[in-house]
């Protein structure tokens, strides 16, 4: 479903660059980037804490609306530079994008509900792709696809990328072909599938070469 919520924060001009944004950090506030097509790339800051809970809140694909100098302005969460050890946010970048033209964007597949074929043979339900690019106004970009495996009822039964139900206005730019879910046989019927077709390979094998030998014991007799 698209973006229920509209998700702000409030940021203000960073003169502040460099080695130097250390000291921002120690003071409670995350330096950042904002960038996009058309516009000039400006260097902001923020309140970590605030940060924080829109990340919190926002996946990647759902609009941020940054306030600055008066102005409102809508992005996308881009980047998130994190310290290895501590996990602390370091500097993210926003891109800032036009309401009016539609992006290419990574939403993520959720898969909902019970397959039938897992309770009822034993099967084990594969998660082919977790997510697929979607091309879309930003505001109108899913947060999520939900896709309802309650239809696999049989093993080896699957959903593809054109099974997916999206929003109107919504396309999906990912192969259609690709296999978003999937229910396997049980691990033992796929061992037993392995060993057989493991032993019908040696058994090939060992019959190409005794029809290999076999001229060369009639050559010495």
């Amino acid at each position: 479903m698209a973006q229920a919520t509209k998700t702000e924060l409030q940021v203000r001009r960073r003169e502040v660059l460099g080695k130097k944004v250390k000291r921002l950090r120690r003071e409670g506030l995350t330096p950042a980037n904002i960038y996009g097509h058309h516009v000039e790339s400006l260097a902001v800051q923020m309140p970590t804490d605030d940060l924080r809970q829109v990340l919190k809140e926002a996946g990647r694909n759902e609009l941020v609306y940054l306030h600055l100098d008066g102005d409102e302005r809508p992005t996308f969460v881009k980047d998130v530079q994190r310290n290895p050890v501590s996990d602390a946010i370091l500097h993210v970048d926003f891109l800032q994008i036009s309401l009016r033209e539609k992006v290419k964007m990574e939403v993520t597949i959720r898969l909902v509900g019970l397959a039938p074929a897992v309770d009822r043979y034993g099967g084990i339900l594969m998660h082919g792709l977790d997510h697929v690019t979607v091309e879309a106004l930003p505001a109108d970009v899913p947060s999520a696809i939900e896709v309802d495996v309650s239809e696999l009822e049989e093993i080896d039964a699957s959903l593809h990328v054109s099974d997916l139900r999206v929003p109107e206005g919504v396309v999906v730019l990912t192969d259609p072909e690709q296999v978003v879910a999937k229910v396997a046989p049980p691990a033992v019927e796929r061992v037993a599938e392995e060993e057989a077709a493991a032993a019908e390979e040696a058994a090939a094998e060992e019959a190409a070469a005794a029809e290999g030998a076999a001229p060369a014991e009639e050559a010495s007799e």
